[in-house]
């Protein structure tokens, strides 16, 4: 029997968690290198499953399949394809990051609010919240993925609440307030769109007699299982909504700025590069491959929302006062784009909206870590309390510069790749939604060069003058993200040739060719 490899890319860091929580309270230090030894072991597992993927290959790879809840039709069911591997990938390398950059986030302070902080649960809870993202990439049991899709909330509610941003304006009693608040809104938001989505999930067990992605999707493809189109649309519309908010996309939006600004910054990269692209991985797998007709029938309309979070999203960020807030109102933005590549319903747009996950990962974690750093050493969130740090750190200056230029995608780093095939595909079939989706990309300049202006140029604030650059630590963190965002913004091909054939199964999911350029042949 050949080895789980799945199976233990996930069970490593869930029993990391355990191990971590379990260290005693005085042997800090401890908790700390073992959740760190186990985030780099998950990744060795991680890099194992990408060097045994093959593109050319079946669908699904590396797949696992044991009997779990027979009278139900529950199976415990495991496989990747391009998009999947990827993800689990891009999870498996950020965690490590979030850890060294929150090393000292969850020690004690002589607060009242010091007894919400202890160290192992802290890291304990990122490991557990790591485990349940990277089954929810590789299950392709529909019951299977619904239960984990879910279950990360806990982990996440406690981050957010338990542990919240030490740069807080106010009063202890204030900021955990605000941090109650952000955790509570962030958990029913996402719960009630859970609990609607396990209306749709029992839904298609009745209709499909099993949860099965590949045998649903088979069964479809061969003509053996027919849905209702009324039934169909309201199945797609019970899972799209879960997937809408975790995604997030505008309407269902509003609890992302608050869950990132009261949060610690490596939670707030664990939010939107981690927990965040399981909404919008779910839609391409689920929405798409299970409901055909129903994404078709429903794509005008998500279009619009999408457009809207772009513009939205970007309009907000350039209004706002707050570091972190802004970072936030940019990620809405930039799952507009996401969502935007995937409904195109073109192989550009797929493959784009791929791309962008994971690029859009590497970007996000590069700004928000360094603006943590900096955040830490003045103690404040307003953009307003900074000014001339470029004069007294620049090497800190520097890296946040690349990462907001990233964040804008400019050409040369790998978001550039992303935005441009998402464009592309957005073009080729839906001119008119491409050109206002551009509008996106210059107000994505706007408030990333204006925040570097406001925080790095001009004269010294006395409050910055004494402060110290990137220390060790901290340049281990933010130099490999650095390093990705120039290497897959200059030479993007290996992860291209990974997702593409994925991408053309989904088409084929959709029954959607991509429209012929219209030329006219040379004379």
């Amino acid at each position: 029997m050949s080895f789980p490899l799945l199976t233990a890319t996930a069970v490593l860091p869930a029993v990391g968690a355990i191990a971590t929580a379990a260290v005693p309270a005085a042997r800090r230090s401890a908790a700390k290198w073992l959740a760190l030894l186990v985030s780099l072991a998950t990744l060795g597992l991680a890099v194992a499953v990408l060097v045994r993927f093959d593109p050319d290959g079946d669908r699904y790879q590396l797949t696992e399949s044991h009997s779990w809840i027979k009278d139900f039709g529950v199976r415990y069911e495991l496989g990747v394809d391009g998009i999947g591997v990827a993800l689990v990938a891009l999870t498996a390398l950020l965690i490590p990051f979030i850890i060294l950059a929150g090393w000292h986030d969850a020690d004690p302070l002589e607060t009242k609010s010091s007894r919400w902080r202890p160290t192992q649960g802290f890291f304990a809870l990122i490991l557990g919240v790591e485990a349940m993202v990277i089954i929810s990439f590789e299950a392709t049991d529909v019951f299977l993925f619904y239960i984990f899709f879910e279950a990360m909330l806990l982990p996440m509610y406690f981050l957010i609440g338990g542990f919240g941003d030490r740069a807080h304006a106010g009063t202890d009693e204030n900021a955990s307030a605000q941090r109650s608040y952000a955790a509570v809104k962030f958990l029913l938001y996402n719960l009630v769109g859970g609990l609607i989505m396990l209306a749709a999930v029992i839904g298609l067990y009745v209709v499909a007699g099993n949860f099965s992605l590949q045998e649903i999707t088979e069964a479809r493809a061969n003509g053996t299982l027919t849905m209702a189109t009324s039934t169909e649309r309201w199945l797609f519309l019970g899972f799209f909504f879960a997937f809408a908010v975790k995604a997030p996309l505008w309407p269902l939006h509003t609890w992302l700025p608050n869950a990132m600004g009261e949060s610690t910054a490596p939670v707030a990269v664990l939010i939107t590069a981690v927990v965040d692209k399981v909404g919008t991985f779910a839609m391409l797998r689920f929405c798409l491959g299970l409901f055909p007709e129903a994404s078709k029938w429903a794509t005008p309309v998500i279009l619009v929302l999408a457009l809207i979070s772009i513009i939205y999203g970007a309009l907000l960020a350039v209004g706002q006062r707050d570091i972190k807030r802004l970072v936030a109102y940019a990620s809405i933005s930039h799952f507009g784009f996401i969502i935007l590549g995937i409904f195109a319903m073109t192989s550009q747009g797929q493959s784009g909206a791929t791309l962008y996950m994971v690029n859009h990962g590497i970007s996000t974690a590069a700004l928000m870590l360094v603006a943590g750093f900096l955040i830490s050493r003045r103690g404040s969130r307003l953009i307003a309390d900074y000014g001339g740090v470029q004069k007294v750190a620049p090497v800190l200056a520097g890296t946040f510069l690349i990462g907001g230029l990233a964040t804008l995608s400019l050409p040369g780093l790998a978001p550039f790749v992303s935005e441009f095939l998402v464009l592309v595909g957005a073009f080729a079939r839906y001119p008119v939604v491409g050109i206002i989706a551009t509008v996106g990309i210059v107000l994505a300049a706007l408030y990333t060069l204006v925040l570097y202006q406001r925080t790095m140029t001009g004269p010294v604030k006395a409050e910055v003058s004494a402060m110290p650059d990137l220390r060790v630590r901290e340049l281990v963190v933010v130099a490999p993200l650095i390093a990705l965002l120039i290497g897959l913004g200059v030479y993007p091909k290996p992860l291209t040739d990974l997702v593409n054939p994925a991408v053309k199964h989904t088409m084929s999911d959709v029954q959607k060719k991509d429209p012929k350029p219209e030329v006219e042949a040379a004379k």
